[in-house]
């Protein structure tokens, strides 16, 4: 029992990244109509600016703000190429569209970053924060855990009661009315793009010295990312961070299982495949009638 609860809790850290960027597609679906597939990728950007700051001996005070910013730049260039040619495409066609830049991104940053060459990643957080039930629990846990519910409470605050969060509504249901009525369509997309870039960046340098040390793995974390915005139906931030945090936990259980912890990587394809039959449950049964 103790070595299954030690699994859960290793599996705190992932499930608190998965939440973050859960809550980012989230973020970014309701405010510029985008199931986003370069999330990950434009987190494990920033990544390994951060990395090759650091492995070039520069300190982390100054690699993880470059990581940031470099995260923020490349989700900008994204939202460009979005609202430039895709503005008034259908959602589908734009999900495509990000789907096409994951496949690219990942192309150039993993001859950027030397394919499968093992990179050095730094732990940003160490050490045990206190003991649960026998069980160290890690700073990093905290960390991760501790940004996905706040990135979640202000945004729900910011969203609800500020005159930019009500513009920003207001981009996401009625983008043409809005700039009809002088709101600065485009500048709040590219802002939203950004901040999505800056909070994964830095939520994957946080885990990064967990998962595989390459840009691909990294950037695949956008299943997870994806399984946990399913399950808050791409509109609830808390159904988004609760479906991220137990998508982890499981994760680290199986892990910690020998019968199973060779499929954990199957999990969040798992949680998407009952997620969608699930949705679907109301039509199947009115077939069945």
């Amino acid at each position: 029992m103790n070595s299954l609860l030690a699994s859960a809790v290793a599996g705190l850290s992932a499930g608190g990244a998965y939440a973050i960027l859960g809550v980012c597609a989230v973020f970014t679906y309701r405010l510029v109509a985008v199931v986003n597939f370069t999330g990950a990728a434009i987190g494990a950007a920033g990544t390994f600016v951060m990395v090759t700051l650091y492995e070039s001996g520069y300190p982390l005070a100054i690699g993880v703000p470059a990581g940031i910013a470099a995260g923020a730049l490349v989700a900008t260039w994204i939202g460009i190429v979005m609202t430039t040619w895709f503005a008034g495409a259908s959602a589908s066609t734009k999900a495509a569209v990000t789907a096409a830049l994951l496949v690219g991104i990942i192309a150039v940053g993993l001859r950027l970053t030397g394919g499968q060459h093992p990179h050095s990643f730094p732990e940003l957080v160490t050490g045990s924060a206190f003991r649960f039930a026998g069980v160290e629990v890690t700073r990093a846990s905290l960390l991760t855990l501790a940004i996905a519910v706040v990135f979640t409470l202000v945004t729900e605050q910011f969203l609800a009661r500020t005159r930019t969060g009500l513009q920003l509504r207001a981009l996401s249901l009625r983008p043409m009315a809005a700039e009809l009525i002088g709101i600065r369509v485009r500048l709040l997309a590219l802002c939203v793009w950004a901040v999505v870039g800056a909070v994964t960046s830095f939520a994957l340098m946080v885990i990064a010295p967990l998962r595989s040390p390459d840009f691909m793995s990294l950037s695949l974390l956008v299943v997870p990312a994806l399984a946990a915005a399913l399950i808050g139906a791409f509109t609830s931030f808390r159904a988004a961070l609760i479906g991220g945090l137990m998508i982890g936990i499981i994760e680290g259980v199986a892990s910690g299982l020998d019968t199973f912890s060779q499929y954990r990587g199957a999990i969040p394809f798992l949680v998407i495949l009952a997620v969608l039959l699930w949705s679907q449950r109301g039509a199947r049964w009115d077939e069945a009638r």
